[in-house]
């Protein structure tokens, strides 16, 4: 039994406190907000994020942030992109040499196109931090469906031993060194997402949506190597696999909301009706950051931030990219 502090109690936060719990470890779960803890005490579930998942009876629910630190194994930063920074910051009087960090949010900070571990690293330069990602949708986390996902870490005995930690018959975890890559992956596909939502909301077939998606694992791939990942991990679960269930699934926050958006809302309106954090919108910006620094070209993203910020009207991005340049699919294939 591992004692394990999960910092966040968002639905994914709460998904895998259960996950955790039910393989025999001692939880403790810590959000800012009170009326959250004094619901999940009471009710031992998250109405609002995760209806309809009872949580164990064991799992500990807290306020103090200094208490879900201390004297754990293991700490789990689940709170959404945004937040991680300042979360990080507050915990740095309270994480010890070595302490292993699991981070499980997705996304690249707009200011300093950090990945999150980077952002992590800055502010808690003593922790070991890791990642874990992949097609996960908590909805299905927490009703204990088959689902698999991958853990990053820069040594192997620490991928190894949180491989342990969170594996069990329905939860399969592999293995990674390639940390960069996993992130980029895990945030920019939350980009492509809005613009296969946006395709939906626009009423365009299954035809359109196949594109945006092979088409958008290209560009994550491009920047992605360009900066170090490696390619096989965008053909891998937290690139190609992760964009496909964000892009398909309704439970996706980031698609619902590029639906509102291809039907005419601003996304501003389209976060408000989602009423969860769309991670896409606020790594957007940043892709576009990375695309410039790295010299790589990324027109669907490209078309996302026109239409999120310069209100571009969808059907007019969508337009512009059916009318790019005639070029081969792949420079590699190309005749002798």
């Amino acid at each position: 039994m591992e004692k394990i502090g999960m910092i966040g109690a968002g639905s994914w936060g709460i998904a895998l406190a259960k996950l955790l719990a039910d393989n025999g470890h001692k939880v403790t779960v810590w959000s800012i907000i009170p009326e959250e803890i004094e619901m999940l005490k009471t009710k031992h579930e998250h109405v609002d994020k995760l209806p309809g998942v009872k949580l164990p009876d064991n799992i500990e629910y807290t306020t103090d942030l200094e208490a879900t630190c201390k004297d754990k194994n293991i700490l789990v930063l689940a709170v959404p992109s945004p937040y991680t920074r300042n979360t990080a910051h507050s915990m740095k009087d309270y994480v010890k040499d070595g302490q292993i960090i699991v981070n499980v949010a997705k996304g690249i900070e707009e200011k300093t196109l950090y990945t999150l571990s980077q952002v992590i690293e800055e502010e808690l330069p003593m922790a070991n931090v890791t990642v874990l990602s992949g097609p996960s949708h908590a909805e299905e986390v927490g009703r204990s469906l088959p689902t698999t996902v991958v853990v990053g870490a820069k040594d192997q005995d620490t991928a190894e031993y949180l491989q342990n930690v969170f594996m069990n018959d329905v939860f399969r975890v592999y293995t990674s060194s390639d940390i960069l890559g996993m992130e980029l992956g895990a945030a920019l596909k939350n980009v492509v997402a809005l613009a296969a939502g946006i395709a939906d909301g626009l009423g365009f077939g299954d035809n359109a949506k196949a594109a945006l998606i092979t088409r958008g694992i290209t560009e994550i791939g491009r920047l992605g190597m360009a900066m170090g990942g490696k390619f096989e991990t965008f053909c891998g679960l937290t690139g190609i696999g992760d964009l496909i269930v964000t892009c398909a699934s309704m439970h996706s926050r980031n698609r619902r909301a590029g639906i509102l958006i291809g039907q005419g809302k601003t996304y501003d309106e389209a976060m408000a009706e989602v009423k969860m954090v769309v991670e896409g919108v606020y790594s957007a910006k940043a892709a576009m950051g990375l695309s410039k620094k790295y010299n790589v070209d990324l027109p669907i993203i490209e078309q996302v931030n026109l239409v999120l910020f310069n209100n571009k009207p969808a059907i007019e991005a969508l337009t512009a990219l059916m009318g790019r340049d005639k070029k081969d699919e792949h420079l590699s294939t190309g005749w002798d």
